[in-house]
């Protein structure tokens, strides 16, 4: 709490600022440096040491963020605690970058020779709804390890019709989403699944096929 406001008001009253002071436990130098509009000894070193810390971010290339730049000063023989590093970054905007966590979906199959049923017409308006299914592979960094998204969208409405989720990129993940759309949506004959040339539902040829003769053909 800024307890110098309230002196200031008692002094503006012709009252004793010494007393004041006293009272509040701070000294008569530090209040009369605030009335002053000075900044105090330990804002002075704050300034000082946000120069150093801004010099160091900037020298790698925004990438530090208040651990590294902590053990920086330290190198530098600034002894410095860490939480005052991270408030002065804090203060003066200062974010490092971290790395982003990433890991492989599409293990591309060397013996798929794609023949592109879709002819790259991907845009709104090109298909009508139920006739040509898109589908991919995410994933989600959570406590426990990757966990994997396989998703079917309707390429005409651009509605997620089926989906899955599970902790490995086996062929069933992908079936699973599938099957989810087929029994969702019913699609008559003739539709086409377009993906990537991922080896998780090990076709052979393209990765493009009718849904109807690979899920649920004779039905």
């Amino acid at each position: 709490m800024n307890v110098y406001p309230f002196i200031e008001a008692e002094q503006a009253r012709q009252r004793n600022v010494a007393k004041a002071c006293a009272l509040l436990k701070v000294s008569r130098s530090a209040y009369y440096d605030w009335s002053a509009h000075l900044p105090s000894a330990r804002q002075r070193a704050d300034d000082a040491l946000a120069e150093r810390v801004t010099a160091i971010h900037e020298t790698s290339r925004g990438t530090y963020g208040w651990p590294r730049v902590h053990r920086a000063l330290h190198r530098d023989g600034v002894a410095v605690s860490g939480k005052r590093v991270a408030r002065i970054m804090r203060q003066h905007s200062l974010v490092g970058r971290c790395r982003r966590r990433w890991t492989t979906t599409t293990v591309s199959d060397p013996d798929a020779a794609a023949v592109d049923l879709v002819k790259r017409a991907f845009g709104p308006g090109t298909v009508d709804v139920d006739r040509v299914y898109v589908g991919d592979i995410t994933y989600i960094p959570t406590w426990e390890g990757w966990l994997y998204l396989a998703t079917v969208i309707d390429l005409a409405s651009r509605r997620v019709v089926g989906w899955a989720m599970a902790d490995h990129m086996r062929a069933e993940l992908v079936c699973d989403a599938l099957t989810m759309a087929l029994n969702a949506r019913r699609p008559g004959p003739g539709l086409i699944f377009h993906s990537d040339r991922g080896t998780q539902l090990r076709f052979k040829g393209s990765s493009q096929r009718c849904l109807i003769e690979l899920r649920v053909g004779g039905r």
